[in-house]
């Protein structure tokens, strides 16, 4: 997070509740986004949280429009789906990486290593399917995905836990959310396969895509 002095040149600012307003997220997510120094800001003598307004606007604009406030892409007939993976693990990512290229369904994997990275991309790509992992540091994949559902523009959007948490643990955090699959780790590839062949059929039915 980026420290200001009091003699810096005035700029207008919002705090963290009208930061997450503008973005359409929560404000535990801009928080974290703050503290990883995805978006500047700095805390006033009484320990307040600022944010320029800029700052927001320039996170706000990685595409246009809110960066949550729209459905997933329409998938081009014949194109591939567009599944964005969040996972901490290198080792996993490959081993996620090596199924899908086994099962050769059309689609285009993209890996995200925290709920950060998840967040931008979910701005630029508007992804068909997302797969999250939930325990990671900063804004871990539970956040993400509640972030997602509380925005009902993203309702089309295919979404799985994919975690090592037990379904009691889960509970603890709020449970699996209505709409929401929940694949335990260590996962059983058969049933994932089978719930992306699904994915890719619903795909076809509504857009016209050539699965």
């Amino acid at each position: 997070m980026t420290n200001k002095r009091s003699d810096s040149p005035v700029e207008e600012v919002c705090t963290t509740q009208r930061a997450a307003e503008i973005l359409g997220i929560s404000v535990s997510s801009v928080q974290q986004l703050v503290e990883a120094g995805v978006i500047e800001a700095w805390k006033t003598k009484g320990g307040h949280r600022r944010i320029p307004l800029s700052a927001v606007l320039r996170y706000k604009a990685v595409s246009p429009g809110d960066p949550l406030q729209r459905q997933a892409a329409p998938v081009a007939q014949g194109g591939p789906a567009t599944v964005l993976v969040i996972e901490d693990n290198p080792l996993q990512r490959a081993v996620y990486q090596r199924q899908f290229a086994l099962w050769n369904l059309p689609v285009n994997l993209i890996f995200c290593e925290n709920g950060y990275q998840a967040l931008m991309e979910i701005a630029r790509r508007r992804p068909h399917v997302l797969l999250a992992d939930i325990v990671m540091d900063g804004i871990d994949g539970y956040e993400v995905v509640k972030t997602i559902l509380a925005d009902p523009q993203l309702a089309g959007m295919h979404i799985a836990i994919l975690s090592s948490l037990t379904l009691g643990e889960l509970e603890a955090r709020g449970g699996v959310p209505a709409g929401v699959v929940f694949f335990g780790k260590p996962l059983n590839y058969d049933e994932l396969r089978g719930y992306m062949r699904a994915c890719c059929a619903q795909l076809q039915r509504v857009a016209g895509w050539d699965a």
